[in-house]
């Protein structure tokens, strides 16, 4: 994506004369993300990577430099943060806020094998394992994933579109929001909530770095997990959907199933977790449906087709297709 505010020498400059990291000398633009400006500084220390909030406010930016400095005092892979000479790792440049990470050397992958697919499931499952715990500082400028959450965006969304078929989505979307079920005991902590592989840095096949926690929240710990499972079909898209019959079968959890295992093996689930996976998923669902609002027709689209079809199968069958039979406790049947 093209970098949305465009900088100068000079601004670099006088960005830099903040820091102890050299000289500017010449700078490249990122065009991995896809909301924030990034570009690659080479100054006569090093290669840095500046990152320009677009959207965000100071205290949110906040909530993920706090993040950053407490993985990386656990030794998680992602980039470090450098504090300027007010010892703040956030700054301000013509009112919007901006951090500078180490630049690490890595490659974004298109198609990953098997051990790299399990590399990354790992990390997820080992950021949970950090952040179980961890009391974040300024949550509340954050989107924590939530019913709430959903509830508050999806008429933002409305109101601004304001469309018959806007407000005909509406009343689905309400219904099915209170079909979800998301204990009070479900543990919550910090999820990436992006763990898309171009946000992941790889050398020599080995996985290097957990990179751009702009979508990081406060939320279930389950959503990265669900948010990297997909029991449907690989056909099964948001271009070719409207060719599937509504009572068609179009899952397939043999993918699902070897994810949730790989987890497991960093992170076992409790039961309750495990059994409500399901509405976790569907929460995740509810939200790539906020995010593409105007896109389709009320009475059928591809996330109302997809959550039919999870409806239909029930969070009892969703279960089982990943874990094995449920006994009356929800424990699975070996």
């Amino acid at each position: 994506m093209a970098v949305k505010t465009t900088f100068e020498k000079l601004d670099f400059e006088t960005i830099l004369s903040e820091y102890d990291l050299g000289e500017y000398l010449q700078s490249k633009p990122l065009t991995a993300g896809a909301v924030q400006t990034n570009f690659l500084l080479i100054t006569t220390v090093g290669k840095f990577v500046l990152r320009y909030y677009e959207n965000r406010s100071k205290e949110s930016v906040l909530f993920e430099s706090d993040l950053i400095e407490f993985l990386k005092s656990k030794n998680y892979p992602c980039p470090a943060q450098f504090k300027n000479r007010h010892a703040e790792f956030v700054g301000i440049y013509k009112n919007k806020p901006y951090a500078i990470f180490e630049f690490v050397d890595g490659e974004h992958l298109e198609n990953p094998d098997k051990e790299q697919k399990q590399q990354l499931i790992e990390k997820v499952a080992v950021l949970q394992n950090l952040t179980m715990n961890y009391v974040p500082t300024h949550r509340e400028y954050r989107w924590n994933y939530s019913i709430e959450l959903c509830e508050e965006l999806v008429q933002k969304e409305v109101d601004k579109i304001n469309t018959k078929n806007a407000k005909e989505k509406l009343i689905w979307f309400k219904n099915e929001l209170q079909e979800i079920v998301l204990l009070k005991s479900l543990p919550k902590g910090i999820c990436h909530c992006d763990f898309h592989f171009s946000n992941v840095l790889f050398k020599d096949g080995n996985f290097r770095a957990l990179i751009d926690f702009d979508d990081a929240n406060y939320t279930y710990l389950t959503f990265d997990l669900a948010s990297l499972i997909d029991p449907f079909v690989s056909s099964f898209r948001w271009d070719t959907w409207s060719k599937f019959k509504k009572d068609e079968n179009v899952f397939n959890f043999d993918e699902a199933k070897k994810i949730v295992q790989e987890y497991e093996k960093y992170r076992p689930l409790s039961n309750d977790e495990r059994e409500y996976l399901y509405d976790v998923y569907k929460l995740s669902l509810m939200l790539d449906c906020i995010w593409r609002f105007e896109r389709g027709n009320a009475n059928d689209f591809y996330e109302r087709r997809k959550l039919d079809y999870l409806n239909g199968l029930g969070r009892k069958n969703f279960y089982e297709k990943i874990f094995g039979t449920m006994n009356d406790n929800c424990m699975p049947i070996e």
